[in-house]
């Protein structure tokens, strides 16, 4: 009995810690067998969920090797050619969200109210707008030792903007590798923190409040232990705690259909419902879509929570070549499509980004 009265108690304690804003996203790395011979057999998934409270449209691009870009439309952007092709999840057909390259190479960004990405010291660097920075990482690097040694020579000055009525474009971002590299970073009042690990000690990233505190929540929660209780709000912090026991908790398999299977599951159990409604709550936010990045088998899986089925686009099938046409799946114009869906990309023009 008092027991049960402490791990009463610690939860109290620690739902207070969680209160936090409903805007959301989550994202799950799930880790196969890392006891196989072949290092390279390993199966990686990249899960995530983009959950908000009005409508975000988003598409699959696929964009070849070759390709010469710049971050902004002014005199001092970055500018480079790709030297990897990519798939991209891209919202408002404006911004990149996601995506993943040729080499398995996985960037996501997410949520995180009050992240700053410049100051007086970064003043002056080459621009980069947040609507194709993502797609600056995945164009360039291979691994996430390279994305970090790109991120932290910082020859870069983000700039965003607003969407959705005036809701700031504060993100934080998660790389994985197709072996297992991660990393974490986090703009805060302009200085960019970086945050490494390898497979499970980084597998899970939500919103606010920064990489540090979530840490330290969900290490408050592994000693009252999941088995007996668990965080079930749809806040940051639970959704936290929430993905990485279950994460911690499953099978390690290398089999592709089984770890996917776990993968939607685990991300399933930490997305929110369609239309869901709290009074008192008006910023509160629904999955609208999840995606499933293969980082070993180079298959990007997508599933619309309004849609009927999960499909995904085989990077090994696209013409990658430099010279070949920018592709493009209108998710919305195939309500019934699941399985291989690399035959519906069609040639299409380059998105403008939205800022």
């Amino acid at each position: 009995m008092k027991y049960m009265a402490s791990v009463f108690l610690s939860a109290v304690i620690a739902a207070g810690l969680a209160e936090m804003p409903s805007y959301a996203c989550s994202r799950v790395v799930y880790v196969g067998d890392t006891t196989a011979r072949q290092p390279d057999s390993v199966l990686r998934i990249v899960g995530r969920s983009l959950d908000w409270r009005t409508p975000i449209p988003t598409n699959i691009y696929v964009y070849p090797k070759g390709m010469a870009k710049q971050g902004n439309t002014t005199a001092n952007a970055v500018r480079w050619t790709s030297r990897y092709g990519a798939v991209y999840a891209v919202s408002y057909d404006g911004g990149i969200t996601e995506g993943m390259n040729e080499k398995g190479l996985c960037v996501s960004g997410l949520f995180c109210r009050g992240a700053v990405y410049e100051n007086g010291d970064t003043k002056g660097r080459p621009d980069m707008s947040l609507a194709v920075f993502i797609g600056w990482l995945l164009d360039m690097n291979a691994t996430t030792d390279e994305v970090v040694a790109v991120l932290r020579e910082r020859n870069f000055s983000i700039s965003g903007s607003t969407f959705d009525g005036g809701t700031v474009s504060a993100l934080h971002f998660g790389v994985t590798d197709v072996m297992g590299n991660s990393a974490i970073f986090e703009f805060e009042q302009g200085k960019l923190n970086i945050y490494r690990g390898k497979d499970m000690e980084m597998c899970i990233l939500t919103n606010t409040p920064e990489y540090p505190q979530m840490v330290a929540i969900n290490e408050y929660w592994n000693k009252i232990g999941g088995e007996h209780m668990l965080p079930g709000t749809v806040s940051s912090p639970d959704r936290f705690v929430r993905g990485w026991f279950f994460d911690h908790n499953v099978e390690r398999t290398n089999n592709s259909a089984d770890g996917l299977a776990i993968s939607r599951s685990i991300l399933s159990a930490i997305s929110v419902p369609y239309h869901y409604t709290v009074q008192g709550e008006p910023d509160v936010s629904s999955t609208q879509w999840r995606s499933y990045a293969n980082l070993r088998d180079r298959l990007y899986g997508f599933e619309l929570v309004t849609n009927m089925g999960y499909f995904y686009v085989d990077l090994n099938k696209c013409d990658l070549r430099k010279g070949a046409p920018v592709m493009r799946l209108a998710t919305a114009e195939w309500p019934g499509l699941a399985g291989d869906a690399t035959s519906k990309l069609a040639p299409h023009m380059p998105f403008t980004p939205m800022y």
